[in-house]
């Protein structure tokens, strides 16, 4: 677990700030929090890379049908669609084993919550991204939107705030916050 309390503000590409709190990296620490977002939350999220020119939101119909990790890579299976990322140490096959240099490449080398800041300054949207070791991201779980249907499909004409429920709890098991904190509750209203 992470001892960091107060985010580091950074800029996105777009401009936009972001209030990033770093977690912990390790294979046992990433799993143990993919399991939960994934076999606990897998209602509430919406997963996908989001990277310039792409964003994919995707929405789980129904909970996985496996979650496991092999040489370094978590799979999370829903039936046929499936994905995986490597978030630890990635050896590859005896016959073909994986350069160190690859390996370090795919390997998560940066996890982070985040809170995206619309053009005032205040949080309208929350998640969760992973980076490999060369930058890149590998994913992006966007949690519950207390502006958004819980479709996320529209903007709610009044936020629920009941909806930062799992912020909360990661924030606070992640980075040992002491509860919510009144600033994310202080947008008017969504704005992209």
């Amino acid at each position: 677990m992470s001892t960091l309390t107060a985010p580091e503000r950074v800029t996105d590409p777009d401009g936009h700030l972001v209030d990033v709190f770093p977690v912990p990296r390790d294979e046992v620490s990433l799993e143990r929090l993919l399991r939960d977002l994934f076999e606990k939350h897998w209602r509430d999220i919406t997963f996908g890379p989001i990277i310039q020119g792409a964003a994919w939101e995707i929405r789980a119909s129904h909970e996985p049908t496996f979650v496991g990790t092999l040489d370094g890579y978590l799979t999370v299976a829903f039936g046929l669609s499936h994905f995986h990322l490597c978030i630890g140490p990635t050896r590859g096959p005896r016959h073909d084993p994986t350069p160190p240099d690859l390996a370090r490449h795919r390997r998560t080398a940066r996890a982070e919550l985040y809170r995206r800041l619309d053009r005032s300054g205040a949080p309208v949207s929350w998640g969760l991204r992973l980076f490999n070791g060369e930058g890149e991201q590998q994913v992006t779980i966007l949690l519950p939107n207390p502006f958004l249907s819980p479709d996320g499909d529209k903007a709610m004409p009044e936020p629920d705030w009941s909806r930062l429920d799992l912020w909360d709890e990661l924030r606070a098991r992640w980075t040992s916050a002491g509860g919510p904190d009144p600033f994310d509750r202080s947008a008017r209203r969504f704005t992209h």
